[in-house]
């Protein structure tokens, strides 16, 4: 991979000449004490990652009232929905974040502020391919997976009224991400606590009814979650539109250039073939689940929530490690930017181990949450005492992945990625092949996030953000300061 060079090599300006002024917010990206700065800013960034893990989590949970096959219903349609969240607020989302922070970085402040329009029109593009995708493929997809009956009635039911209104999702998450990318974490926070507070009541109301509202099903859920992405649209975009905003997207800044394009998509493409293989490989395990009967579905689709929720715990401490490595490289701050990588790595493995070790031990208290079917709950507590253990290196690879994308280099996380999809198939098929049992696919699951983490964490190590892989190829004085 070619080494990483200031902003003239790595980005392409479009821009006029950077302006001297340097906002507060990014000089403290570039100045102040790192692993502080990530806490302060990590904060309100797993509040909101943490409230917008509840919005499916509550979902689930009243769902769970309609019965078995409307719960393994959702749990099929879930990592498609997974797919799309983890595609606009992770791969493309990342890249736009780490887009408009090396801008800011370089002091390129017009070139930012286009970016916002940028983002917008990508957003559309991929929510249209989303919705055209599940709208004609859907019902073959599920059927795939091991669908079928009542759980397969469920599953399209829901997954034509979320993806009807995709573009609701990627608009929300694309513009939380220009948010983010200027380093300020505290807005997109509150707009999603705020959302999560309507839907608590909103999400039970159109499932069950209530007086003269009729009960919508599984449908409204969906409904539910789409409004609360509208109300967040609205918020944000009104934001972005007020004298607060470090980013002003006015219309004299509509003005399409095909390098401020590639620089969301050089790095958000190849987030988005991660983030398919990810949830591929949580796609391979609802399939091989389903040999074992709609229980097995449902109770691997279950404790995998936890897995989920890990994502965006780690996406809450990725984010401003996106803003800081893209504001320090974009600044030439190589160093700055390693310390900060292996800062968030060591948080994200503390974090992660800890509620692995936690579910592996105590995983019914978690499985009761969402129902007491007996199949269920026996194959939630195999995945959870199978997969628990090895969440740390999960979370590792993840933050990694998160602060590649700042540094704009992304090919060994993608590579990670797929190697942890190759064990995860590969691994699981073979246990069924030898007339294995479900745990025996489900420690393929946990082999395969061992290999992710370890493949990511040793090529950076190795220098693959500035060069070929090798020990070492560090910046110089980086082992003098990380001593």
């Amino acid at each position: 991979m070619s080494a990483v060079a200031g902003p003239a090599a790595a980005e392409t300006s479009v821009a006029a000449a950077p302006s001297p002024a340097v906002d507060p917010r990014t000089r403290r990206l570039l100045e102040a004490p790192i692993v502080p700065t990530l806490l302060r800013l990590a904060a309100p960034n797993v509040l909101v990652m943490v409230a917008q893990a509840a919005v499916g989590l509550i979902e689930t949970y009243f769902v769970g009232k309609l019965g078995t096959d409307a719960l393994a219903g959702m749990a099929l349609v879930f990592p498609i929905v997974m797919l799309m969240q983890m595609t606009s607020a992770g791969a493309m989302g990342g890249g736009i974040a780490s887009a408009i922070a090396r801008a800011l970085g370089a002091r390129r402040r017009d070139e930012a502020d286009a970016l916002v329009w940028h983002a917008i029109v990508i957003a559309i593009g991929f929510a249209l391919v989303f919705s055209l995708a599940m709208l004609l493929g859907g019902r073959w997809l599920f059927g795939l997976m091991g669908g079928t009956g009542a759980a397969l009635d469920a599953a399209l039911v829901y997954s034509h009224w979320v993806f009807a209104g995709a573009v609701l999702v990627w608009l929300f998450n694309s513009l939380a991400a220009v948010i983010r990318g200027t380093g300020n974490m505290a807005v997109p926070a509150n707009v999603t606590v705020a959302g999560v507070v309507v839907l608590v009541p909103l999400s039970p109301l159109l499932i069950f009814g209530w007086g003269p509202i009729p009960g919508m099903g599984i449908a409204g859920g969906a409904m539910a979650l789409l409004l609360y992405y509208l109300g967040g649209t609205i918020a944000l975009w009104w934001y972005l539109r007020s004298p607060r905003s470090l980013l002003k997207p006015s219309s004299s800044a509509l003005h399409f250039k095909w390098p401020l394009f590639q620089n969301i998509l050089r790095v958000g493409l190849m987030g988005a073939i991660s983030t398919v293989a990810t949830n591929l490989a949580i796609g391979i395990a609802t399939a091989l689940s389903g040999h074992f009967g709609s229980g097995a579905i449902a109770g691997y689709g279950t404790a995998s929530r936890l897995e989920y929720l890990l994502v965006p715990l780690v996406f809450g401490l990725g984010a401003p490690l996106v803003a800081m490595v893209g504001t320090c490289i974009g600044a030439g701050q190589r160093e700055r930017a390693l310390r900060a990588t292996w800062a968030g790595a060591a948080i994200a493995f503390v974090l992660t181990a800890s509620i692995g070790a936690a579910a592996a031990l105590f995983p019914r208290p978690w499985l009761v949450l969402f129902g007491s079917d007996p199949a269920m709950l026996d194959a939630g507590t195999q995945y959870l005492r199978a997969v628990g253990p090895f969440y740390g290196f999960f979370g590792v690879g993840l933050v990694l992945y998160f602060a590649s994308q700042g540094a704009g280099r992304l090919l060994w996380p993608v590579l990670g990625n797929l190697a942890r999809l190759a064990v995860a198939g590969i691994g699981g098929w073979l246990a069924l092949r030898w007339g294995g049992e479900l745990a025996d696919v489900f420690v393929a699951q946990g082999i395969a996030l061992l290999v992710y983490g370890l493949v990511i964490a040793s090529t950076i190590a190795g220098g693959a953000w500035f060069g070929r892989v090798g020990w070492p190829r560090t910046p110089a004085g980086l082992v003098r300061r990380l001593g």
